[in-house]
């Protein structure tokens, strides 16, 4: 079984979308729009290497999918670290062993020397499969943790949310939401038609960069081109929540989250510090999280980094991988 290049997202994207469903690391940064995105607004001075692999027998089934940029010798997956909280390789169950011999393969052909793979999740079949595949063809591999993405697993009822907090976290989550409902006026809600987003999305560029010094040093105008397209693209999808919670009829804290396969991700927030009296970061997180709990879903992803606010709301980690996998 060879080697297809892919050249293009929208080569097989119907392709990708249904092997994406049956994937064990279905993932918003795995879809093909996502990643479109990411190639058409970061992926300057990179070269594509993607390819995938059809079964033979049916010319009409993808097996695999290797979403991949080449610099040099080195090959590494679409996207980076800081805009994918999650990355892998698209594997139908029962191929891993095919595919990752025909990756590896690949990197011979093509004389590369080394494939680094980071935002791996934890249960990912890459670090089951390719380690002992690699190290027979002659390959040092080093698996070493990246990060934490904490995140929930949403009960039925927010009551039963609640009991899952500290006693502290509870008391402390109830008083301070009892003081923001005493404020006159207050109140939150959603933006999500592609034209409602775009409209308001610079004021969750300015609510980003108010609340953190490093959220400011990371929007740099090449970033915010991206936020603007990928805020576009996935609200046209009907993936994308943008979330304001207004006092004083302005806005004191955004958040952007994304609806995907029963999960919430809080992809990025923001508050006005002069509300920090109020909580108002934390609070509007707590009422997405509420929402979600109450439309159905069945985890809230608090994605990555080690905030102290997603413990204080429930938040249980799971760890982050990076793999090198290096021609000795």
């Amino acid at each position: 079984m060879s080697a297809i290049p892919l050249t293009s997202f929208q080569e097989i994207e119907s392709e990708w979308v249904s092997l994406l469903a049956q994937s064990p690391v279905n993932s918003l940064f795995l879809t093909p729009q996502w990643q479109e995105i990411w190639w058409n607004s970061l992926g300057d001075g990179q070269e594509i290497a993607s390819f995938y692999l059809r079964d033979s027998r049916d010319s009409k089934e993808v097996l695999a999918i290797a979403s991949l940029l080449r610099q040099g010798d080195t090959v590494t997956l679409m996207g980076n670290s800081e805009t994918f909280d999650y990355n892998d390789f698209l594997i139908r169950p029962g191929y891993e062993t095919t595919f990752f011999t025909t990756l590896l393969g690949c990197l011979d052909e093509k004389e590369c020397r080394s494939l680094e793979l980071v935002s791996l999740r934890e249960s990912s079949p890459t670090l089951e499969y390719l380690p002992s595949l690699a190290r027979a063809r002659g390959y040092t591999v080093e698996i070493t943790e990246e990060g934490v993405t904490p995140g929930v697993a949403l009960p039925p009822t927010w009551e039963e949310y609640l009991l899952l907090l500290s006693r502290k976290d509870r008391h402390e989550l109830r008083r301070k939401l009892r003081r923001l409902e005493g404020v006159a006026g207050w109140r939150w809600y959603s933006v999500r038609t592609p034209q409602e987003v775009a409209d308001r999305l610079d004021e969750f560029l300015a609510l980003m960069r108010q609340s953190d010094a490093e959220k400011a040093e990371f929007l740099t105008p090449q970033r915010e081109e991206f936020f603007h397209r990928m805020a576009r693209r996935t609200a046209e999808l009907g993936l994308l929540r943008l979330y304001f919670l207004e006092m004083e009829g302005r806005a004191v804290a955004t958040a952007l989250c994304f609806d995907y396969s029963e999960t919430r991700l809080l992809y990025n927030s923001g508050f006005n510090p002069e509300y920090g009296y109020y909580s108002v970061g934390l609070l509007l997180n707590a009422l997405c999280l509420r929402e979600a709990i109450e439309q159905g879903q069945g985890y809230f992803d608090f994605l990555r980094g080690p905030e102290p606010y997603k413990y204080h709301l429930g938040g249980q980690n799971r760890t982050l991988y990076q793999m090198m996998v290096k021609r000795s």
